[in-house]
């Protein structure tokens, strides 16, 4: 598997030691990932990029996110490249 910097790893719970890897990168829409429930009902699909963009909206976030600051989190020249541009398109940044 190729080197990423974010993983959303699910866990089956009968089998211990097998992890199902979803890739992400931080330019790119959340994944939609397949959650595991007790047996005999199927998997559950759910949309990550769904679910963060209804806590953001819900959450209060942009009053408590300062967008004129780096993040916390170290990234790579590219990612702020990326992060510079959406931020400044949507008027986040100056």
């Amino acid at each position: 598997m190729p080197h990423y910097r974010y993983l959303v790893s699910v866990r089956r719970a009968p089998e211990r030691h097998r992890f199902e890897v979803y890739p992400i990168r931080l330019a790119h829409t959340l994944p939609r990932i397949h959650v595991p429930l007790r047996e005999p009902d199927p998997d559950v699909d759910l949309d990550l990029q769904a679910v963060l963009a209804k806590c953001y909206d819900d959450g209060g976030y942009e009053g408590l996110i300062d967008y004129r600051r780096p993040p916390r989190a170290p990234l790579s020249a590219e990612e702020i490249a990326w992060l510079d541009g959406l931020l400044n398109g949507k008027g986040l940044r100056p």
